[in-house]
């Protein structure tokens, strides 16, 4: 007779080792960081900055609406904010299934950052066009903190990023040196000049960029709740949305009511596929980031970290970091051990602690290769978060439907903080055919590259990333 273990799945063999290892490591980790654990509980450090939230009611009775969002992260509440100040006469109800910001949009590493995931074979003028709409994109966000007092945790003082090769180096001089004269205000720091700024150990140069920074992010979807609320926005948390049956009015069904709506906005990014949609061009790669505990200048001094919101490196496992305003370290990247892709597109209930206490060892280690003296810093933090991934690397954006009123914004990529803020202005200029400024983006209304289906699609991550050494660069 054969074991349970020979009758699981390939997929589920493995998860299961990796499971196995991690219990056998996690007595090491313990001893390692002895402080950190009563937080693994999987909770950022943006959402443990936000103690006082407390989430909305479900929604109990049916209703109708003009406009329905799906999803309470940056997406969803961009949209509703935009397109409540415009339309201040519909019914516009956001719908999130557990609480505000419980996606990527608190659970990210809090890079704040100018252009796409990816950005070669772009003419020169759109070039300077996608940096301008992102720029622009950062000072909206800065723009509606300020104008409404969110009690937000930002700085806006640059990010650079590290190259670990001589040649990727001037390669990336000379790139700098043509964005500044197409009006990109890039700058090339070699060796010397970026350890005034960081430290960072094997770095032949970088290139800094000033109009960038650091956001919590936690912080500014739930603390525009209230604003949104004032301007006329109805906000259920608790309230999964089951199923979406399609009709020149839609129909989505929660568990305990139904929602009559003229047209919906899905801001589900990597959890799109549980609703049917977009199941071939995104994939949920789950992210693992951890958090020091708050450092004092001479800490930081000790660390060669002087005066820049964060940086990333230039591998294709790439490592990325963050330092916020109170000076916490985030971290997360730099291995194959930092992402995780599920069978299926599963994701991992968000609240679920102890999915990659092994990978969280290895994001220290990596963090260490930067930041040698880094190796005692306490930790206050650890988590995972799920992003929405293209093939291409590139968002999708548009409308969709034979009536043409599913809206949405999904497969950020990484770069969610900035481009999903920029969304909800997108999308509100859509649905009121106002979006000439748009339509020419290379991510807007256009068609994707689809993903092949399972077993394929994990098949080929897991040899890629195995047999290369290689993860998804995000």
């Amino acid at each position: 007779m054969s074991s349970p273990a020979e009758n699981k799945s390939l997929s589920e063999r493995l998860l299961l080792g990796t499971t196995r290892l991690a219990s056998k490591t996690w007595p090491i980790a313990k001893r390692i960081f002895p402080e950190t654990l009563e937080i693994d509980d999987n909770r950022s450090l943006w959402v443990s900055q936000t103690p006082d939230y407390q989430p909305t009611s479900p929604l109990q009775e049916n209703i109708s609406a003009d406009l329905v969002i799906i999803g309470g992260g940056f997406t969803g509440t961009s949209t509703a904010y935009h397109f409540s100040r415009r339309y201040p006469e519909k019914r516009i109800v956001l719908l999130e299934a557990k609480t505000l910001a419980n996606g990527a949009s608190g659970r990210n590493g809090g890079m704040m950052l100018n252009w796409m995931p990816s950005m070669y074979g772009y003419s020169p003028e759109m070039t300077r066009r996608i940096y301008q709409m992102t720029w622009a994109g950062i000072q909206a966000i800065i723009d509606i903190i300020q104008r409404h007092q969110l009690p937000v945790s930002y700085r806006l003082d640059g990010t650079l990023t590290a190259y670990t090769d001589s040649h990727r180096a001037e390669v990336a001089q000379e790139e700098a040196e043509f964005h500044q004269q197409i009006g990109i205000p890039m700058q090339f720091l070699n060796a010397s000049a970026l350890k005034q700024k960081l430290n960072l150990q094997s770095a032949y140069g970088a290139v800094i960029d000033p109009n960038s920074g650091q956001i919590n992010g936690a912080q500014l979807v739930r603390a525009l709740r209230p604003v949104l609320q004032e301007q006329g926005v109805e906000i259920y948390e608790q309230t999964p949305v089951l199923s979406i049956q399609e009709g020149s009015e839609l129909t989505l069904k929660t568990p305990n009511a139904e929602i009559k709506a003229k047209a919906i906005v899905l801001a589900t990014n990597g959890y799109t596929g549980k609703l049917g949609y977009f199941q071939d061009a995104l994939f949920p790669l789950h992210s693992h980031v951890f958090a020091t505990a708050p450092l004092n200048p001479s800490q930081l001094e000790n660390l060669g970290w002087h005066g820049l919101a964060g940086y990333a490196d230039d591998r294709d496992r790439i490592a990325y970091s963050s330092l916020t305003r109170e000076g916490n370290i985030v971290f997360g990247g730099g291995s194959n051990q930092a992402y995780a892709y599920l069978f299926k597109n599963r994701t991992i209930d968000s609240d679920s602690p102890g999915f990659a206490k092994n990978a969280f060892n290895k994001l220290t280690q990596t963090m260490e290769t930067y930041l040698p003296n880094s190796a005692n810093l306490p930790i206050a933090r650890r988590w995972t978060g799920v992003l929405g991934i293209t093939l291409n690397r590139t968002p999708i954006i548009g409308v969709r439907g034979e009536h043409r009123n599913i809206y949405y914004a999904i497969g950020y990529c990484g770069h969610g903080v900035t481009l999903a803020n920029i969304a909800g202005q997108m999308l509100t200029d859509m649905y009121s055919n106002d979006d000439q400024q748009w339509r020419d983006f290379p991510f807007y209304q256009q068609p994707y590259a689809p993903i092949p289906p399972e077993p394929f699609r994990w098949i080929g991550y897991q040899m890629f990333t195995r047999l290369t050494g290689h993860s998804p660069r995000v």
